[in-house]
This record gives C-alpha cells, sequence and structure tokens, in this order.
C-alpha cells in the first residue's frame, strides 16, 4: 500500500557548525522511527522558494539572532515568497509552523518581527518558539531534536 506521506520543511540558516549541528538535529528529529508518515526536507532560506512552501504541511523556521533582527537569509527568503504564498490561499492560509532562534540577545525582536511576518501570511504558531540563547550550550542539539520530533509527529497524528 502506498501511503502519502505528509510534508515537513524545514528552512534553516545555519551559517557555522553550531548552528549546522542544530539544523542537523532538527531533520534528526524530524525522521525519528516512530515517525513514518512524514517526510522531512531540510532547505536554506537562498534556495527555498514559494512552492517548497506552497507543498509542504508544516514549517519549521530556524534562524540566528543578527543585530536584533532574523538574519538577512531568512528576511530574503521571506521577501521572496511572501505574495506568491498569499496569491495561493488554499494551501498558503493557516500554514502550521514553529520557531527556532539562535540568539546572543534575548530573541525578542527576532520573534517580533518574524511573527508579523507570519501574522501576514496567515500561518498558525503551533509549538512555542525554542529559544537557544547566551553562549553555545550542548543542550541546544536536544532541544532541537526534540522540536523535530515533536512537529513531525504531530503532522502525522493529524493534531496539526
Amino acid at each position: 500500500m502506498n501511503t502519502i506521506k505528509k510534508k515537513l520543511l524545514i528552512i534553516a540558516h545555519r551559517p557555522s557548525p553550531n548552528t549546522e549541528s542544530m539544523a542537523t538535529a532538527i531533520l534528526d528529529g524530524a525522521e525519528h522511527e516512530s515517525v513514518n508518515g512524514v517526510s522531512a526536507q531540510l532547505r536554506s532560506p537562498f534556495t527555498c522558494v514559494a512552492e517548497d512552501v506552497l507543498a509542504s504541511d508544516a514549517v519549521i523556521l530556524f534562524t540566528t539572532e543578527n543585530f536584533g533582527y532574523m538574519s538577512g537569509a531568512l528576511k530574503d527568503f521571506f521577501e521572496r515568497i511572501y505574495y506568491p504564498c498569499l496569491d495561493d490561499e488554499k494551501r498558503n492560509s493557516a500554514k502550521p509552523y514553529s520557531l527556532v532562534i539562535r540568539a546572543g540577545l534575548d530573541g525578542t525582536g527576532t520573534k517580533n518581527a518574524i511573527g508579523n511576518i507570519t501574522k501576514g501570511l496567515t500561518w498558525k504558531e503551533v509549538q512555542p518558539l525554542t529559544l537557544c540563547h547566551g553562549e553555545y550550550q550542548p543542550e541546544f542539539i536536544e532541544q532541537c531534536r526534540t522540536l523535530g520530533q515533536t512537529m513531525a509527529a504531530s503532522l502525522e497524528a493529524g493534531i496539526i
């Protein structure tokens, strides 16, 4: 029997080995052996296009905090996909998403900016912010893995 898998799109700006490890942990969690009905894809904000978003069933956004704001890579992504996504209301409206911020400051400016954009896109935040704040900690990897698995399992179960 050929089962159609739901699609989880992970859009991650990962400019350092630590952020690469965190993004990979999100993907690893989403691909956990307990989750069979979801296919996860990790994409750079620079290569991700509106059709990738529209074809997905849920999105995880991962960004570094740069100057109290989202990364330029994620901002570029939003600028390119915003209106094409709005033009396809059926596949865009209430898109479940979650957000991970790797922050040197407190993440507030980044969270607020992304919140305003996703509100305009009519996306629905389905997990609380995962804020990885301060000096890099090994615990960040587990937080990211847990988020990936939770999002994938929730998508598979039809909760989101």
